[in-house]
């Protein structure tokens, strides 16, 4: 990332936030600075350049052909999405949605054909997006969640797109085939929906801060992918006085939790007992801390947790040495991509929560005619390996989230302070806030 003093890149027409501001007095946003004529002119030419035209009709095809080909095979029993359905029949009917017995006998009738039932490891406030579900035919219901899931997907990659300043070019279009996010869509699973709480923070932290708060609220499903990411969340609140924000996800929060008791005033501490008896930690998931554990001692759980101790302690030194010029777009893409690589536990599908730093990597590349191809060659692999059909548990995905971060790394690198100085003008400040 970019060790660089803390500077604000305006427009001439912009006001400066002075130091002493709180902030709720702070402009809803900064003008994005207008572009170099050279980069203009470059994208102005990739607009009539037949190639990328070509390819952006392929990876729009590629697309549509995916959505078909998940509708029409139909059957919500071979997919992830089944365990929400059967959650959501049991709360419909009052009974417990952790009972794995239960569950069983229901994901069987619908096609399910393994011997353990498929129950949900979230936390309660999952069954808010559930609950629905037992209303209406487990097919009926894949294909609302799957609606659900896209139109997540289609605003997070719109709200990143006009995050970078709405480019020209049609790299956006890339991110519908971050293998992650096809893998999510074809299993049925709620990466998609943490995902667009993620983006809509990034979009909201300065206008509406309270908002941004609250679309934080899907990360609670997988907090274990996000510690690192919380506690500089927190610290950076009380450092910047963006007290709306905890204000925000906490109100979410509590009316989550309150209405998780109105369906099922035991839920959580059925919850609780689910956990107990269940053998996550025993699972061979494709995580760096599984193999930290195994390579020491297989029988030493606590030591999955240790490079997310690590993890966290890294991210107090990272924020606490940038804190006067922390930007969640540039530092907190990189502090996500750490949280995920040091998780003690993850599917393949939850890296469709990294699809904001993968795709501002593809940007700056783009920006400072870096090469796409490392990018290219990282998704291509992964892609084969989701239409070979293997289980997003396998050993086989333990690379992509460490390439992620590498290809961030390499994208951005020494990026962020020639572009901007490149495009505007730098005003030194003490704090940007």
């Amino acid at each position: 990332m970019n060790h660089h003093p803390a500077f604000v890149y305006i427009d001439s027409n912009d006001k400066l936030n002075r130091p002493s501001e709180s902030f709720t007095d702070r402009p809803a946003s900064i003008t994005a600075p207008k572009g170099r004529p050279e980069r203009q002119n470059r994208r102005q030419s990739m607009k009539t350049n037949p190639w990328r035209i070509g390819a952006a009709l392929v990876l729009v095809a590629a697309g549509i052909g995916l959505l078909v080909l998940i509708v029409n095979n139909n059957n919500a029993g071979r997919r992830d999405f089944i365990q929400y359905w059967a959650a959501g029949r049991q709360l419909i009917h009052g009974a417990n949605p952790y009972d794995g017995a239960a569950l069983l006998r229901i994901e069987r009738a619908e096609g399910y054909d393994r011997t353990e039932a498929i129950v949900s490891p979230s936390p309660p406030l999952v069954f808010l997006l559930a609950l629905p579900l037992g209303l209406v035919s487990p097919n009926s219901g894949l294909i609302l969640w799957l609606v659900l899931l896209l139109a997540s997907l289609v605003a997070s990659i719109r709200m990143l797109w006009t995050l970078q300043g709405r480019p020209a070019n049609r790299l956006h279009l890339l991110a519908y085939c971050f293998p992650p996010i096809m893998e999510c869509l074809m299993a049925g699973q709620i990466s998609l929906f943490i995902l667009l709480g993620i983006v809509l923070f990034l979009y909201f932290q300065n206008s509406r801060p309270f908002l941004a708060g609250a679309a934080l609220l899907p990360c609670a499903l997988k907090p274990h992918l996000f510690l690192p990411f919380a506690i500089v969340l927190l610290l950076w609140a009380f450092y910047r006085k963006a007290y709306p924000v905890l204000a925000g996800f906490i109100a979410a929060l509590v009316v989550g939790c309150a209405l998780t008791l109105l369906f099922d005033i035991h839920v959580w501490s059925q919850y609780a007992a689910m956990m107990r008896a269940s053998k996550l930690m025993e699972l061979p998931v494709p995580t760096l801390s599984v193999v930290f554990r195994v390579l020491i001692d297989r029988t030493a759980t606590w030591l999955q947790f240790l490079p997310e101790a690590a993890g966290s302690a890294w991210s107090l030194w990272y924020f606490w040495t940038r804190r006067d010029r922390w930007d969640w777009m540039d530092q907190g893409l990189l502090l996500l991509l750490v949280s995920a690589t040091c998780a003690p536990y993850a599917w393949f599908s939850d890296e469709a929560v990294l699809l904001p730093a993968v795709l501002v990597g593809i940007y700056c590349a783009d920006d400072t005619g870096r090469s796409l191809l490392p990018f290219g060659l990282i998704a291509g692999v992964a892609i084969v390996e989701v239409l070979a059909e293997i289980p997003m548990t396998s050993m086989y995905y333990l690379w992509t989230t460490p390439a992620w971060l590498g290809w961030y790394l390499y994208a951005t690198r020494n990026n962020g302070m020639r572009a901007a100085a490149a495009r505007s003008v730098p005003v030194e400040i003490a704090k940007p806030y």
